[in-house]
């Protein structure tokens, strides 16, 4: 964390955009802390591999928002080349951070008592470390490059990706496939990061890995170009709500179409998953812009609105408490020696069924960030990353 702000003297921010980045990270820690791995109702799982649940909405939401607003942060300083470098920097900057924080969580608690093999094993790729790339070469597409020529290497992208992976022949397969351990991106991954550094269930590829980090980057550019289009001055709000609509919509459409050949994936990242994924992205922020910014009704935002302006903080966090909890040991009513997390959530599942034990932890996780999260708004904390 670089920083924390306490003030108003900062340009108003779009409400919706807060709102929409604040129900993101909520779904996202929502999924990523149940109470129990083995108990979990099917529409908070990811997809077993093609195919796409709500659960596999949330990375692609999060890095469209990013983009979004990358255009609104960086909108001013675009029109200025002499800024250019020194905003590049801040953005190297804030990639380093984001790209840290994510190994952090990798290497934690391993890296205190075990630091030689905590970094032998460490799994490079992650969520942040994602968020950090497209972060920084979306930054950069969009301060060198006009609108047009960002929807043309967004679409180059794509196709180019598209390309690699359903028609370059897999060294030691020999055929072009999109299976998790033999397609091409899984085969690159391994050869840059090796098994020792790739998610630990799998070994043999990664979700967030290298090569599907390229169609990722169209997402964040795919929010870009929203992001531009919904900062225009010289159209009206009705106006704007009807082209992202048509605009969302028919994304959504291209991309159920170019699944039934590339087929929507989220682990694979594919052109159909970032063509879906950003249409909906699309028509949900339009839907919240008409609500929020245009007709101000905005009396049910602030529990999202306090997740999004601090959302890589409680992202971070609320990875680092579990680990801190599962290394606590207490002893249970039984005499048995047990972690606190396992302590805590035996008063869940004393009560609830194992589906809606593993739920209702999941729920009171949520609100329990959201009154801290909600004092630090009250107090315009703001930890800046």
């Amino acid at each position: 964390m670089t920083s924390i702000s306490a003030n108003t003297d900062t340009p108003a921010r779009l409400l919706s955009l807060d709102f929409f980045r604040g129900a993101t990270v909520a779904a996202m820690i929502l999924v990523n802390n149940p109470g129990d791995w083995g108990n979990i109702y099917a529409p908070l799982e990811h997809a077993e591999w093609n195919g796409c649940t709500p659960t596999d909405l949330i990375f692609p939401f999060f890095l469209f928002i990013v983009g979004v607003s990358i255009a609104y942060a960086m909108g001013s300083k675009k029109t200025d080349p002499a800024t250019h470098n020194k905003t590049i920097l801040k953005a190297l900057k804030r990639a380093f951070i984001l790209f840290g924080l994510g190994l952090f969580l990798s290497l934690f608690p391993k890296v205190f008592t075990d630091p030689i093999g905590a970094f032998q094993h460490v799994r490079i790729p992650g969520v942040l470390q994602r968020i950090a790339v497209v972060f920084f070469i979306s930054s950069i597409i969009f301060l060198k490059n006009s609108e047009k020529n960002i929807f043309r290497i967004l679409i180059a992208l794509l196709a180019v990706y598209w390309a690699l992976m359903t028609f370059v022949p897999v060294p030691g397969v020999g055929y072009a496939n999109l299976e998790k351990e033999t397609n091409l991106g899984a085969w690159i991954d391994r050869g840059i990061l090796t098994e020792a550094h790739l998610w630990k269930s799998a070994k043999t590829w990664d979700p967030e890995g290298i090569f599907s980090t390229i169609p990722a980057i169209a997402t964040g550019l795919f929010g870009i170009l929203v992001g531009v289009y919904l900062k225009r001055k010289d159209i009206d709000a009705a106006s704007k709500i009807a082209w992202l609509f048509t605009t969302g919509c028919a994304a959504v459409v291209l991309g159920l179409l170019w699944d039934l050949q590339f087929p929507i994936n989220k682990s694979l990242w594919t052109s159909s998953f970032v063509l879906y994924t950003g249409g909906l992205a699309t028509v949900i922020l339009a839907l919240s812009y008409w609500i929020i910014d245009v007709h101000q009704y905005n009396r049910f935002t602030k529990p999202f609105v306090v997740y999004g302006v601090n959302a890589i903080t409680v992202f971070f966090l609320s990875g680092l408490i579990p680990r801190i909890l599962g290394m606590i040991h207490v002893k249970n009513s039984a005499g048995t020696e047990v972690t606190l997390q396992a302590w805590l959530y035996s008063g869940f599942s004393s009560y609830f069924s194992p589906i809606n034990a593993s739920l209702a932890w999941a729920i009171a996780f949520i609100l329990f960030w959201l009154i801290i999260l909600w004092a630090m708004y009250n107090k315009k904390i703001i930890i800046k990353v």
